[in-house]
């Protein structure tokens, strides 16, 4: 047995045992793809493990994220700071080995792949990110941004509608340094795929303009290599190589289920061990491989030195360009205060136009940001004027035609942002981010600060109908940890979503009007804050509080409400999550507890609202989906008037009156 054999069997039988210490944990794939990843991270893979987030290493991206001791086990054989101890303590409570990779917690790990097919879209964002950034900053002899893109998928990721949508645009986009490992074992959670996924997947991924090559049998390393090699050489299409693989291969559960999700169990690895000749002790590293990894390892940190090497001479030799590559990479904000006429707005304007021109004039000075649609950018207002689209004849273009494909678009979203030098924003309606809401929620768990720009933001939307005006999204997306999302009312406070969004380490949703909405001369940049006084008065006896279009209609009911000698308060509230952020002292300026009425108002559904409408507010929202008819009847309609938000507030103040 070749030393090279006998490390694909150390991540197998190290991987098994760190499982079944664990009591948990999926040994199938670690066992079955081990010479797929181990090869790759051998002969192939550019790293430096002294420098785990070197800009040009290559990237891997195990989407197949549940054989996550598969990933470890290969950082800890060639030099990361992944311990033995870490091996032992997979999938325990404070470990760095947790039972998915999660990207900041183990040094290695590229992206956080969570659900099946996420990581196919990460990667390919990692691929369109190397594309655009080789085309701005490459010169002749100077390969600055030069590296390749590798995933490990299976069954699952392929199946799911993501890997669809993701593979289809890579193919599209011909993103040649993109390589997709299918690790086919033919087997899922619930058995065999012969009855859920028996299409052909080579048929397929031609179709969608992939190079594809198959490697009939995953142990063999020699084919495994010429393979990768195959795939490399083409620039024009990305590849997926197909292998076919043994799940828990060499154990007694292989070509089973039964290895897919649940430790081999004491006997069943023991026999693994005995079908490998495996005599070393637990988690214990034979020391030709240990030697031989750490050769590997020590070869490929070189690889950095050089690549140091080389940006020196290129620095020397475009000193501008080289300045400009640092600023990217930084992906450092602008002084917003410096961007002239940024929140200065002079006409009714929908949130959605002014949110156009506010990235625009943003991206002048902030020129890494890329700015993508699912088709939808003539509408969102969201494309990056005189910067063109990025496409195979132009990688230079910072902006995206995504295609309808919303949740493979907030997937590759992730990648570009993880990739780093680029600051990612994508768009669509607002009604279609629940076809995002995967790719959102690993945003928010991964601190990536990508910019979701929601536009057509309630029954606004008017005679599209109730499948297009959105209800529940608002308080489906409040509800997700770590992301913030506004409404704004107008311009300036648009500009303050922009400046959150561009400042803050986490992601955050643009939610904006399709309809005009007037300019409001005292709203601020403090809308940053999530809420403050947008118009006030001494002693206020009731406050009305409102989101985005809702804003307008709370100030009409205060001059109505101040005919009969009530006194108003109005807050903007445009961010929840920021507001929450605030101080105490801060947010009891802004809502008083001593004033008990209070109406609250958003025209989307109630549950934001009852904790500050109290126990005597009021609240004026949606109870049901909207209709299809013009939005200034629908406003009529669902009580979003004036009059009504008036009666709501006299209805507050005489229970707050008479309270007990």
């Amino acid at each position: 047995m070749s030393v090279h054999n006998k490390a694909v069997n150390t991540v197998r039988i190290i991987s098994a045992e760190a499982i079944q210490k664990a009591n948990s944990g999926h040994p199938g794939i670690c066992i079955g793809a081990a010479p797929i990843a181990y090869e790759l991270f051998a002969e192939h893979l550019n790293f430096s493990y002294k420098n785990p987030k070197w800009d040009n290493r290559d990237r891997f991206v195990l989407s197949a994220g549940h054989g996550s001791m598969l990933l470890y086990t290969l950082l800890h054989l060639f030099g990361y700071d992944v311990t033995k101890e870490d091996l032992m303590n997979f999938r325990q409570f404070g470990s760095r080995t947790p039972g998915h990779p999660e990207v900041g917690k183990t040094d290695g790990v590229e992206v956080s792949t969570g659900p099946l097919g996420q990581g196919i879209g990460n990667a390919v964002g990692f691929a369109v990110a190397e594309a655009h950034l080789a085309a701005v900053f490459n010169k002749p002899d100077f390969p600055v941004v030069d590296h390749y893109t590798y995933a490990l998928c299976g069954e699952g990721c392929l199946e799911e509608g993501i890997g669809y949508e993701a593979c289809s645009f890579a193919g599209t986009q011909k993103l040649g340094k993109l390589i997709l490992f299918y690790d086919k074992n033919d087997i899922t959670i619930e058995g065999n795929i012969n009855s859920t996924f028996s299409e052909d997947v080579a048929s397929r991924f031609c179709a969608q303009g992939w190079q594809v090559i198959k490697v009939d049998d995953a142990n063999n390393l020699i084919k495994l290599r010429a393979a990768i090699e195959r795939a490399k050489a083409d620039l024009e299409r990305p590849s997926i190589i197909i292998c076919q693989s043994h799940i828990g291969y060499g154990s007694p559960l292989a070509d089973s289920a039964d290895s897919h999700g649940a430790p081999l169990g004491v006997d069943n690895l023991a026999k693994t061990k005995e079908f490998f000749n495996w005599t070393e002790e637990p988690f214990e590293v034979p020391a030709d491989v240990k030697a031989l990894c750490q050769r590997i390892a020590d070869r490929k940190a070189e690889k950095e030195l050089e690549w140091n090497a080389l940006f020196a001479k290129y620095e020397k030799e475009y000193p501008e360009l080289a300045q400009k590559y640092k600023q990217y990479m930084a992906n450092e904000a602008p002084d917003f205060s410096k961007i002239e006429g940024l929140t200065t707005f002079e006409k009714a304007d929908a949130t959605r136009s002014s949110g156009g021109i506010i990235l625009n004039k943003i991206a002048k000075v902030m020129p890494n940001i890329m700015s993508g649609s699912a088709d939808l950018a003539p509408s969102t207002k969201t494309e990056l004027k005189g910067k063109g689209y990025f496409c195979p004849e132009d990688r230079t273009g910072c902006n995206i035609h995504f295609g309808i494909r919303e949740h493979a678009m907030a997937a590759i979203c992730n990648g570009i942002q993880l990739h780093g030098g680029l600051h990612a924003l994508c768009s669509t309606f607002f009604s279609f981010s629940d076809y995002m809401k995967g790719g959102i929620r690993m945003s928010a768990i991964m601190g990536l600060p990508v910019i979701y720009v929601m536009t057509h933001d309630s029954i606004g939307v008017g005679e599209d109908g109730m499948t297009h005006q959105p209800i529940e999204q608002l308080i489906a997306l409040r509800s997700i940890p770590n992301l913030k999302v506004f409404r704004p009312c107008d311009g300036k406070e648009t500009a303050a979503a922009y400046i959150s969004a561009l400042t803050e380490k986490t992601p955050t949703v643009i939610v904006l009007s399709r309809q005009n909405l007037p300019q409001f001369e005292k709203s601020s940049l403090e809308a940053q804050k999530g809420a403050y006084v947008l118009a006030d008065c001494k002693k206020p006896e009731v406050i009305l509080i409102g989101t985005g279009s809702e804003v307008e209609t709370c100030m009409q009911a205060k001059e109505l409400l101040e005919k009969d000698k009530i006194k108003v308060r109005v807050v903007s509230m445009p961010s929840i999550e920021a507001f929450e952020q605030q101080s105490e002292q801060y947010k009891e300026s802004v809502l008083p507890s001593s004033v008990k009425a209070r109406v609250c108002v958003e025209a989307a559904s109630h549950y934001s609202w009852y904790k500050y409408a109290g126990e005597y507010g009021e609240i004026v929202a949606m109870k049901d989906f909207g209709l299809s008819a013009p939005a200034s009847q629908l406003f009529v309609h669902f009580g979003f008037t004036k009059e009504n938000i008036a009666a709501k507030a006299k209805i507050s103040i005489e229970k707050a009156r008479n309270r007990k």
